[in-house]
């Protein structure tokens, strides 16, 4: 399974995207720290900057923090413990992804939900990435 999160809002505080599976379906809408300009010199902002894009293979392993299996994104550079969870505000997330509903501004809804509906399509996958633009 092949899924990319399109950032369509880059904001101060906050970023929001767009998650879809590999036929351009969306799934959810997602929410991180502030997107940061690597490429062009920009330096991460320990627990308050967005994933850098480029393409990661994903697994399901148990999160020690929130106790539970979530997807974990294998082989950011400069982040360790970067997991898909749920969540509604920036304030909820420490470099994680977030997913939901962006129905409010600067925020998601529906978040477990989103989560839920993730989990069950990567549930039988044996091999998953996320591709990050």
């Amino acid at each position: 399974m092949k899924l990319t999160l399109k950032r369509i809002a880059r904001r101060a505080d906050y970023t929001i995207g767009r998650l879809t599976d590999e036929k351009g379906k969306r799934i959810c809408d997602t929410l991180e720290p502030t997107w940061r300009n690597y490429k062009g010199g920009e330096l991460k902002v320990p627990k308050k900057s967005a994933v850098p894009e480029g393409t990661y293979r994903v697994v399901v392993t148990k999160s020690p923090r929130f106790r539970k299996y979530l997807p974990l994104l294998v082989g950011v550079p400069g982040f360790e413990g970067i997991r898909i969870h749920s969540g509604n505000s920036a304030k909820d997330t420490e470099g994680c992804i977030l997913v939901g509903d962006n129905l409010i501004k600067g925020r998601l809804v529906w978040s477990r939900n989103a989560l839920g509906k993730l989990m069950g399509m990567m549930e039988d996958e044996k091999e998953v990435s996320i591709t990050i633009i």
